[in-house]
């Protein structure tokens, strides 16, 4: 038996499909994302209809039931309110787009940006199929005919465009023009599955990477701690976040080892990194600048470097790579220049071994041998 629906249970229902018991034909359509929407199901010329009469709370109950009992009289006088609703009522999609637009015009940062955006991406792609159309009248196959031909190509304008046009319908839904959004949940699993092009970073030939070196170090424009991480980053081929970040609790020059916590790496593995003469030279030197304790390579306000201060002056020296690529270098260095195994050299990138049974059975982080295979790469760069 259906339940006289409250204001305070409107406002409260969680998603589900609720009739009103005080008026049979109104229903409440509740989605996961928790709007709630007016239906209205009735007999039309001996055919049942679905009539959107608006989103709550722009549409109380009480105005709801009003509807409901208008169209309900009507009906039963042989009238068809959902004719009549789209011909008095319903804008097209084009004319709903400027009213959605003013809307929204003032909430806007960058008004005229942002308004130029909406216009130019829903005209490009949009208006041909759906300008002309009423907003009651487009289907789930008007807006796949629009974001199918761009989802792969053009992902990032589609993905707008989906949007902007989501917008426009959830308007149309508040206002009782249509009862769903055709761009909504609904066509995310029929849209084109993409993969997202694999990014690679920028990295020097690793005959190249000496000269870089030398080029950072001689700077008169960067700090001491700027020149030092990035040495410091080259020789240990860490990671740029591993190497700003690092502490002097994670250190020991004695034994030439800077252990870093599981925390900080991105596998959430502890990672041993054994450290060449040179490295524990930039070690030595950064101790008399900071006496041992905090960061490693703090910035004059005792912050990290930025990852951001070694690209620009990468870029100021003319150094065609970013820093995370020179653990590219130095490990396409081990695979032409030296004959440690694979293994050795994955394990010196703290790369996590995919393979489930050969990491079960491997127990060793073969540090000894990446410690020889360090000291050579800095040997290398000399």
């Amino acid at each position: 038996m259906a339940r006289t629906l409250t204001d305070r249970f409107v406002r409260t229902a969680a998603p589900g499909f609720y009739r009103d018991g005080g008026c049979p034909t109104l229903n409440l359509r509740v989605t996961p994302a928790r709007t709630r929407q007016w239906v209205q199901r009735l007999a039309v010329h001996g055919r049942e209809r679905q009539l959107g009469l608006g989103g709550y709370p722009l549409v109380p109950l009480a105005e709801a039931r009003e509807q409901a009992l208008s169209n309900r009289r009507l009906a039963r006088a042989g009238g068809d309110p959902c004719a009549l609703k789209r011909a008095q009522r319903a804008p097209t999609f084009a004319a709903a787009v400027d009213t959605v637009i003013a809307i929204h015009r003032d909430g806007w940062k960058g008004v005229g940006k942002s308004e130029a955006q909406w216009r130019a991406s829903l005209r490009d792609y949009a208006m041909k199929r759906l300008g002309s159309k009423p907003v009651d009248r487009i289907t789930t196959a008007d807006v796949m005919a629009v974001l199918v031909p761009i989802w792969v190509e053009k992902h990032e304008t589609a993905r707008r465009v989906r949007q902007r046009i989501s917008a426009v319908m959830q308007w149309a839904v508040a206002e009782g023009y249509r009862p769903d959004n055709p761009a909504g949940d609904a066509i995310g699993a029929a849209l084109p599955k993409r993969n997202p092009p694999r990014v690679h970073h920028r990295a020097l030939p690793f005959r190249e990477v000496a000269g870089a070196v030398r080029a950072v170090r001689s700077s008169v424009r960067a700090g001491w701690a700027t020149k030092a991480a990035f040495e410091f980053l080259v020789l240990t081929a860490a990671r740029s976040g591993e190497v700003r970040g690092a502490d002097w609790s994670e250190m020991n020059l004695e034994a030439g080892t800077w252990t870093i916590p599981r925390g900080r790496m991105k596998g959430a593995r502890e990672h041993r990194v054994p450290l060449s003469d040179r490295a524990l030279e930039i070690l030595w030197e950064a101790h008399g600048h900071t006496g041992g304790t905090g960061l490693v390579f703090p910035t004059a306000r005792h912050r990290p470097v930025s990852d951001s201060t070694l690209s620009k002056l990468l870029r100021e020296l003319g150094v065609k790579a970013v820093p995370h690529g020179f653990r590219s270098s130095f490990r396409d260095w081990a695979a032409e220049c030296t004959d440690a195994p694979r293994e050795v050299c994955e394990l010196a990138l703290a790369h996590v071994n995919s393979d489930r049974v050969e990491a079960a059975y491997r127990r060793s982080d073969l540090f000894e041998r990446r410690r020889a295979l360090m000291q050579e790469w800095a040997d290398y760069l000399a």
